[in-house]
């Protein structure tokens, strides 16, 4: 079933496509802004289509068309590739060529004219409040890495931030008792985000171990076992072990905390563009996508306004 994505991926690639690669991901990287994590994924993307382009003996940029990018996603789509990922094959590629034409390397973008395969849009998986809530207050972890755990799980939830985003924060941006912090968000744009109280008394509780667990000059506000920053897999495989000491039966990753954030800020705010603001959505339609979890909130705002839905005081 991959045999034809697995040939394309052994081709070698067209003699033109490594400098126009180059260039574009240098755009990506300099003039965009965009993160490291991005623009490695455009790599991958582009070197994917430059072996497929190899496999279908393309010499010139002119011979890629409508038919090369089509034949390319379905070959990626009989290997198993999943629609949301020929979603960003395919905007990788109109990205590209994009650029191409800005460059003037190109006329037009072949990439355009072709559709990718609907996804079906999956609701986000979130926790109970009330379980998150009650894991959290009876964790009596007292081991100083079990109390930087809690902090992280505290941090992920009040402020709704992303695994990049609280891997990236240093010690700075938190040691002085500030419930707000600016965050780097998705194409390096700032952000304000809160923290409730119960996430302030977590990180004051982890900073008084932190000196002494941090390796000199190392800045970052959580550490790994030999001091240095945490990756970003270690800080999702704490998660992973928090829940499981925890018994919470649920696989939690950020992500997970990131939308119980949205979910139950919007069910008991009901505004979907503070929810907007506070997880930095680009656009609205992104953040849409917890109001079909918000049933609860739904039904109260009905039951209150409708005139034939209203209850009677005293039933």
């Amino acid at each position: 079933m991959k045999a034809d994505a697995t040939a394309a991926q052994a081709a070698p690639a067209p003699a033109f496509f490594a400098t126009l690669a180059a260039g574009y991901l240098r755009y990506l990287r300099n003039e965009k802004r965009y993160s490291p994590h991005t623009v490695a994924a455009a790599g991958r993307d582009l070197r994917n289509f430059a072996a497929y382009c190899g496999s279908a003996r393309v010499a010139r940029i002119e011979q890629i068309d409508v038919h090369l990018v089509r034949a390319w996603l379905g070959a990626q789509r009989r290997a198993g590739r999943e629609p949301a990922t020929l979603h960003r094959y395919l905007s990788s590629l109109r990205g590209w060529f994009r650029y191409l034409i800005r460059e003037r390397h190109v006329d037009a973008n072949p990439a355009q004219l072709v559709r990718a395969p609907k996804r079906q849009r999956k609701l986000p998986a979130t926790l109970d409040a009330e379980t998150l809530a009650g894991a959290l207050d009876r964790d009596a972890g007292d081991a100083p890495f079990e109390i930087q755990d809690r902090a992280i799980i505290e941090l992920f939830y009040s402020a709704g931030l992303r695994l990049a985003e609280l891997h990236a924060l240093d010690v700075a941006d938190l040691a002085h008792g500030q419930r707000e912090l600016t965050v780097l968000g998705k194409g390096n744009k700032q952000r304000m985000a809160l923290l409730g109280g119960k996430a302030r008394a977590a990180l004051d509780a982890w900073l008084r171990h932190r000196d002494a667990h941090a390796a000199p000059g190392e800045g970052a506000l959580f550490v790994s076992t030999r001091g240095l920053r945490m990756s970003r897999a270690t800080i999702a495989g704490r998660l992973r072990r928090w829940a499981q000491r925890n018994a919470l039966g649920v696989h939690l990753h950020p992500h997970r905390l990131r939308h119980s954030f949205a979910t139950h800020m919007l069910e008991n705010s009901g505004d979907l563009r503070a929810v907007q603001e506070m997880l930095g959505h680009a656009h609205l339609s992104t953040t849409q996508i917890y109001t079909h979890l918000d049933w609860k909130h739904l039904a109260k705002v009905y039951d209150d306004a409708h005139p034939r839905a209203r209850r009677k005081k005293g039933s």
